[in-house]
């Protein structure tokens, strides 16, 4: 699970979009990145929280911050994802697990009585350095932006 804190270098990572273009975390040096893990693309919750990011994608664009959503899912589900809802960031579609694994967002979940592994929701907030400054495990969805970015 996490290991990672408040204070550590974000782990480098690459992978592909939905598009299938590579995705670098050297892309954002000197931008904040706001990355957040998701469970599953298109589920109730998952969808709560990529449109609420959505819904303030400006107000992140003007604070400085850029979004990425990364999950387990195949690129043309991320697709379809990104599409329906008109999401304006990249979905990392890390099916082998790469990133979400350097992160330590995989790992045993409960629900419904039942024991699974799988993807933790989990956002980090990094810095224009590459260094984490908040990590969210308690992530509200429909309030997410709020969380993100502190305001009450």
């Amino acid at each position: 699970m996490i290991t990672l804190k408040i204070g550590d270098k974000a782990p480098n990572f690459e992978a592909l979009d939905e598009q299938g273009n590579l995705v670098k975390l050297s892309d954002y040096q000197g931008k904040k990145l706001v990355l957040f893990f998701y469970p599953k693309a298109s589920t109730p919750g998952c969808t709560m929280e990529a449109c609420n990011l959505r819904d303030n994608y400006q107000t992140f664009l003007a604070k400085g911050y850029d979004i990425v959503g990364v999950s387990a899912d195949a690129a043309k589900r991320q697709q379809n994802f990104k599409a329906k809802h008109k999401l304006p960031f990249p979905l990392l579609a890390d099916e082998s697990k790469e990133v979400i694994n350097a992160f330590g967002v995989w790992g045993p979940k409960k629900f419904m009585g039942r024991t699974y592994d799988g993807i933790h929701r989990t956002t980090f907030v990094i810095d224009e350095n590459g260094v984490i400054e908040d990590i969210i495990t308690k992530v509200k969805t429909k309030q997410h932006t709020t969380q993100i970015l502190k305001e009450q």
